[in-house]
């Protein structure tokens, strides 16, 4: 009996060795990418979001409407956009404006009024908005209509869709 609790002691305290470190090397946006999620992106199990360009049509229908994001190439690094994203009869928020990469997010500055900022997630397949947002954002909102929590799966990954995005009222929500 000695010997068989000895040997679970052993066979405990092998467990409980200081982890591994992990190798944490930066991905091309700068955030660290551990072993795992690199061995992932090699196998393709995962979308390396550093190479996937967010250019494309992003688009959710629900019962309120449609939700709509386009993104098109802009002449240097960075991107225009435009969204309208529906909650209800008279209850919407659309705006335009210049986003760019850093890592995996895609910042969107709006134009106009009080040059409202989005730190929005980007993983390739989907562009998802935070939770909370700087009150400015409120200005581009009908109703009581907000940005916080609205995502966009993306639909397109090309300008040509991009281009022909149509919010509610028939208008062009890219232009050339």
């Amino acid at each position: 009996m000695r010997r068989a609790s000895l040997a679970v002691l052993i066979l405990l305290a092998a467990c409980q060795r200081a982890p591994v470190p992990v190798d944490a090397a930066p991905d091309a946006g700068g955030a660290p990418v551990s072993g795992l999620e690199r061995a992932a992106i090699e196998s393709g199990a995962i979308t390396d979001t550093s190479k996937t360009s967010p250019v494309g049509l992003y688009q959710r229908s629900h019962e309120a409407g449609r939700d709509l994001l386009c993104v098109m190439p802009a002449k240097d690094a960075s991107f225009r956009f435009g969204l309208q994203a529906n909650f209800g009869e008279d209850q919407s928020c659309r705006g335009q404006g210049t986003a760019r990469r850093a890592g995996d997010k895609l910042i969107l500055s709006f134009k106009g009024g009080d040059r409202c900022i989005v730190v929005a997630q980007y993983d390739g397949d989907q562009v998802a908005l935070p939770g909370v947002v700087d009150m400015a954002c409120a200005d581009l909102c009908r109703g009581r209509g907000s940005l916080e929590g609205v995502s966009f799966p993306r639909i397109a990954g090309d300008a040509a869709s991009a281009l022909r995005a149509r919010d509610s009222g028939g208008d062009a929500l890219c232009e050339r």
